[in-house]
């Protein structure tokens, strides 16, 4: 089974005169464990499924004890995990700074926020040389009838009524893509004279600044 790219189109954010262009690997449908086990055994049968299993079980399980502890943990042949750390959903990230005689936050007020993980080497050479590509289609822009500042001011006078906005707001009200929209508010509108944003990737909120402020 042959893997299929994706010729992807996307938006001219550093005025280059045209768009951009970079390529995918188009997305299967993603194998579930048990699925992934069979398919394993089928390879080497020198371990029965249950086997495997009970091993995955193991690995995951003593993989999370090892990153709990600050531990980055490299697998040859798989790659190197380590644990990430970020504020909980109650903890404003305005509630800390290094200004002397501000509020201290405690352990308390952070937690592990995702996992992260690099690929070993091996592991990306043996996927290219396995990797027999063919082309599987384009993926295009939406255009927006809307010109960049019309967006805008349609994003301010949105923000006035709701009081907050999300990307897919911003997507559905300018006729954009969610990745266009994404992009254009982290590039463009974020930290400008009028918007601003707290969280981070899809949990991003954006908000008008009160007037005077220059935050």
């Amino acid at each position: 089974m042959k893997a299929k790219y994706i010729k992807k189109e996307i938006a001219d954010l550093n005025n280059t005169g045209s768009p951009m262009v970079y390529y995918r690997m188009k997305r299967q449908e993603t194998l579930e464990t048990g699925d992934f086990i069979k398919r394993c055994h089928r390879f080497n049968r020198m371990f029965p499924p249950s086997v495997l299993q009970g091993a995955i079980m193991v690995v995951c399980e003593q993989l999370a004890d090892e990153l709990s502890k600050g531990f980055n943990v490299k697998i040859d042949g798989l790659g190197t995990f380590h644990a990430k750390l970020g504020l909980n959903k109650f903890t404003s990230r305005e509630m800390d700074s290094f200004e002397e005689g501000t509020r201290k936050l405690n352990a308390a007020s952070l937690g592990v926020t995702g996992v992260g993980f690099r690929a070993d080497k091996e592991l990306v050479r043996a996927v290219a040389v396995k990797c027999k590509l063919e082309r599987g289609g384009e993926d295009r822009l939406r255009k927006s009838k809307y010109t960049k500042e019309e967006r805008i001011e349609r994003a301010i006078q949105y923000l006035r009524k709701a009081g907050f906005m999300h990307v897919k707001d911003y997507a559905a009200l300018n006729g954009l893509s969610y990745t266009t929209a994404y992009r254009e508010l982290n590039r463009g509108l974020v930290g400008s004279a009028t918007i601003t944003s707290r969280g981070s990737k899809s949990a991003k909120v954006y908000f008008l600044k009160p007037e005077g402020s220059s935050q």
